[in-house]
C-alpha cells in the first residue's frame, strides 16, 4: 500500500483522515504546517500529499510551488480546503496540484481521489488465493462443519484432513448466546479476512455503522492487528 502525508493545521482533521486511511492499508505521515511537511519530504518521497491550502505559516500553494520549483514534487498531491474557490483550485492544479477536495470531505470522495491518484503508481493487487473463511479456522473434535456451500457434515468424528479450509467449526452444545457469538466473530473475521482488515469496507459490506462496527469486534473480542494490510495499517 501507498505512504501518504497528510498536511493540515487542524488536529480533527488529520486524525480522521489517519484513521480512514490508515484502516484502508496505508501508511501515513502527519504535518501541521509547511515547516513539517517540508522535513518529512526532505527525508521520504511519500507516493501522495494531502495538502491543506489554508495554513497559519505557508499556505499550501505557496508550499506546491516551492516543491515545484525545487524539484521535489515528484508525486501526486491532492489539495484540501473547506474556503476554497473556483480560482483557488485552477491555481492549484497549474502548479501541479492532481486534485481539489472541499471540506468537510465525505468519505466516498476521499477514497476515489486517493485511488485515482495512486492508480497509476500503484503495482497490480494480487488476486487472493483463497476465496472463503479464513484458513485458520479449523473444526475441533465433536462439532459441527458449516461449510461455504451451505452444506452442512453432520458428522462429529469428520478427520480434519477432510474438512475444506474454506469451512468453519461451532461447537453447537453450548448456550444459544455464546454460540451466535462465536458465529458472529468468524462472521466478522471472515470479512475483516476479505477485505484485508478495511473497516471502512467491512462496515459497508455487512451494513454497520463504523462506531457501532468497531464496538462489536472489540465486544466479540475480535483481533484487528492481524487482518491489518501493511506494516502501517
Amino acid at each position: 500500500m501507498a505512504t501518504i502525508l497528510v498536511v493540515d493545521d487542524e488536529l480533527g482533521i488529520r486524525a480522521l483522515l489517519s484513521e480512514i486511511l490508515s484502516d484502508e492499508g496505508h501508511t501515513i505521515e502527519l504535518a501541521e504546517n509547511a515547516t513539517q511537511a517540508r522535513s518529512v519530504r526532505e527525508r521520504m518521497r511519500p507516493d501522495l500529499v494531502l495538502l491543506d491550502i489554508w495554513m497559519p505559516d505557508v499556505d499550501g500553494v505557496t508550499l506546491l510551488k516551492e516543491w515545484g520549483s525545487a524539484g521535489l514534487l515528484t508525486m501526486p498531491v491532492i489539495m484540501m480546503s473547506g474556503h476554497g474557490t473556483i480560482d483557488t483550485a485552477v491555481e492549484a492544479t497549474k502548479f501541479g496540484a492532481i486534485a481539489f477536495l472541499e471540506k468537510p470531505i465525505t468519505l466516498q470522495k476521499l477514497l476515489r481521489a486517493v485511488e485515482q491518484a495512486l492508480v497509476k503508481t500503484a503495482p497490480p493487487r494480487p488476486a487472493p488465493a483463497v476465496v472463503g473463511l479464513p484458513t485458520y479456522a479449523r473444526p475441533e473434535q465433536g462439532s459441527v462443519p458449516v461449510a461455504t456451500s451451505h452444506s452442512m457434515a453432520m458428522s462429529s468424528h469428520m478427520p480434519s484432513s477432510n474438512v475444506l479450509a474454506s469451512e468453519q467449526s461451532f461447537e453447537l452444545d453450548r448456550p444459544l448466546r455464546e454460540a451466535r457469538d462465536a458465529f458472529e466473530k468468524s462472521y466478522f473475521e471472515f470479512h475483516l479476512a476479505k477485505e484485508n482488515g478495511s473497516m471502512t469496507r467491512v462496515a459497508e459490506k455487512t451494513g454497520l455503522e463504523r462506531t457501532h462496527l468497531y464496538r462489536k469486534l472489540k465486544q466479540l473480542g475480535v483481533d484487528l492487528s492481524r487482518n491489518k494490510r501493511g506494516s502501517g495499517g
